[in-house]
């Protein structure tokens, strides 16, 4: 169903974690999800709503630090689009624990350019290639100063590792950086609750929409 109800990624996702040992607050939810889809019955997926000349590949990427309160590993998403149209997307748990929420975004930052690396082959041998480097929307100023930046940054090895990897995209011109405000992070959609208004908003920049 997230494939075509994008909207409930966050939700499947964390009832999933307690399907080994499901409680009544799981099962709550559960129903809560189906409600929403019978609620929601007349949506989809909605793609070739936009006409633009342009069809690189642009794309969102953001974490929730510590989600987790078992095991207080974060949460990394991202999703891309071509022509405002989403195309990909991912919300999972980080495979190791991030001590700060900037160097959570900073390993869900690098999650997002490998996806963007992928996309641009298979667009390539779509005869689609790209010439300019895909745009990636960050919320965190201190994560662009990382991505760009070497100074200062933890010789964790699994961010060493990352970061290398980061700069020979950048190197490359695979990839750039823009911030943009958190009331715009396309991605929070996968990561938290949020209020109805914001919900709706970004359900539809989703292309989540009527179908009929």
């Amino acid at each position: 169903m997230t494939q075509t109800w994008p909207d409930i990624q966050f939700v499947v996702d964390l009832i999933a974690q307690f399907g080994d040992n499901p409680g009544v607050a799981c099962l709550e939810a559960a129903k809560h999800i189906l409600h929403y889809l019978k609620a929601t019955i007349d949506f989809g997926l909605v793609l070739g709503r936009q006409t633009k000349e342009s069809f690189d590949l642009a794309g969102w990427t953001d974490s929730n630090w510590a989600q987790d309160l078992n095991d207080c590993h974060s949460v990394g998403e991202f999703i891309f689009d071509i022509a405002r149209d989403s195309i990909s997307w991912s919300s999972k748990k980080q495979p190791t624990v991030a001590t700060s929420s900037v160097k959570a975004e900073y390993i869900a930052l690098a999650s997002a350019i490998k996806k963007a690396v992928w996309l641009h082959t298979l667009l390539e041998e779509l005869d689609f290639s790209q010439i300019t480097a895909t745009i990636i929307n960050v919320d965190n100023q201190d994560c662009i100063v990382l991505a760009y930046n070497s100074i200062g940054y933890s010789h964790a090895k699994h961010i060493d590792i990352w970061h290398h990897f980061i700069q020979e995209c950048i190197e490359q011109g695979e990839v750039a950086f823009q911030y943009i405000s958190t009331k715009e992070m396309l991605a929070d959609i996968f990561t938290k609750a949020l209020l109805h208004e914001v919900f709706v908003k970004f359900q539809a920049r989703l292309d989540v929409l009527p179908i009929l």
